[in-house]
């Protein structure tokens, strides 16, 4: 039982001097607060991953999965929800920029790397494509639902309150179908098979206090973490806005990755990638629909929405066509190694366009711009949803009945 129990009190000793950082008001460099605050929130985030898997034994594993995937990525929301209360306190700032670029990172790393990275596990250990359940149908058409309602958000030109009504609404929905599916049996291992091997009552009372810690200790060192991170973007001469879309979504979700990864090894390939896809379910209809209403509170005002420019309306934009190139590569539940090299190529493709210097673009035969390059992966991404519909379109339109629990 001690061994099993260490990578939990691993994981209490990770958040300790993030705690102290906030209650003893204590002042580091830039690089060394958001090193401290970041292992903080990784702990915590491990905390809270095990408290999910042993609240399976409560509630049916399909909820489990939405919930555990809601809950895991808090660290991501608690990130992204003080650059929206920030924007909405410092009008003009660029807080909005890093609330959007947040979000836009995480989802894409979502998608781009951490599927393609459970599907070549899973091949290389059982040579087969990863295969999700007939229940799975529910979250790819749901996902599917919001991706073509985000659509329009870049076309409309704003991100207002009602259109996060509407995101929220959708995920609420989910929710209710999910909730009618029955308890399933689960396989807890480490610090989960400890906590569910007790009584019923310890056991929750334990879930809880885990529940209760790890929230605490993400939301204390969510503003230590996001102003150290773009503190020591600008100490070094690092564009603040790649740190804040890359590197913070990286540290926040590597527990729910790991875990993911862990799964796949076990054979359980399926799970994994389930657990992934109601992750980027929740970010792609929580995160984003919480945005305009966080803003609309800190500004005042719901009357204007969230700022954006148009590089943010194209990064949304790009976002929203690599789910739309996800969601019909999902339509037969069932990923294989090439639809996951496709994701992985194409998530290459819009990380390194920017950073491409202009000095060889300017070899090329037509004149263009890193910038210019990363919006033709968005109409690449189209072009190959595109492709897909003449062998995938029966397959897509049979996900409505996902819409049944």
């Amino acid at each position: 039982m001690t061994r099993q129990l260490l990578p939990l009190w691993l994981a209490v000793l990770a958040c300790l001097p993030g705690l102290f950082l906030n209650l003893a008001g204590a002042h580091f460099s830039p690089p060394a607060t958001a090193a401290i605050a970041g292992a903080a929130i990784l702990g915590a985030s491990f905390l809270l991953l095990w408290a999910c898997d042993v609240a399976q034994a409560d509630i049916p594993q399909a909820l489990a999965l939405a919930v555990v995937a809601l809950i895991a990525v808090l660290p991501e929301y608690a990130v992204d929800m003080y650059f929206t209360w920030m924007a909405g306190q410092h009008p003009g700032s660029d807080y909005a920029h890093f609330a959007i670029a947040n979000m836009t990172g995480a989802n894409r790393l979502l998608i781009g790397v951490a599927w393609a990275v459970i599907v070549f596990l899973a091949w290389w250990r059982t040579r087969t494509p990863v295969l999700l359940d007939q229940d799975r149908r529910t979250e790819v058409l749901f996902l599917g639902l919001a991706t073509l309602y985000a659509l329009a958000i870049p076309i409309k030109g704003s991100l207002a309150w009602y259109d996060g009504a509407v995101l929220i609404a959708l995920y609420g929905w989910y929710i209710r179908i999910a909730s009618a599916r029955p308890c399933q049996e689960c396989e807890l291992e480490g610090p989960a098979e400890v906590l569910g091997r007790l009584p019923r009552d310890k056991r929750r009372i334990a879930t809880l206090v885990m529940f209760l810690f790890s929230a605490g200790v993400i939301v204390a060192n969510a503003e230590p973490f996001s102003e150290g991170l773009v503190a020591t973007g600008r100490q070094f001469a690092i564009n603040e806005f790649l740190l804040v879309q890359w590197l913070a979504p990286i540290a926040s979700e590597a527990p729910e990755f790991i875990v993911a990864i862990m799964f796949t090894l076990r054979g359980m390939g399926g799970v994994a990638l389930a657990s992934l896809l109601s992750a980027k379910l929740n970010q792609w209809t929580l995160l984003v629909g919480m945005i305009p209403g966080v803003y609309g509170v800190s500004s005042g005002s719901f009357a204007e929405p969230i700022p954006m420019d148009h590089f943010q309306m194209n990064e949304l934009l790009l976002t929203a066509a690599q789910s739309l190139l996800a969601v019909g590569l999902l339509a037969s539940l069932r990923l294989s190694v090439r639809g996951a090299s496709l994701l992985l190529l194409l998530f290459a493709a819009q990380f390194l366009a920017p950073l491409i210097p202009q000095g060889w673009l300017d070899l090329l035969p037509v004149r263009t711009t890193g910038q210019e390059l990363h919006v033709l992966t968005t109409a690449a991404y189209v072009m190959c949803f595109c492709m897909l519909l003449p062998t995938r379109g029966r397959q897509m339109l049979a996900l409505r009945h996902g819409a049944k629990a």
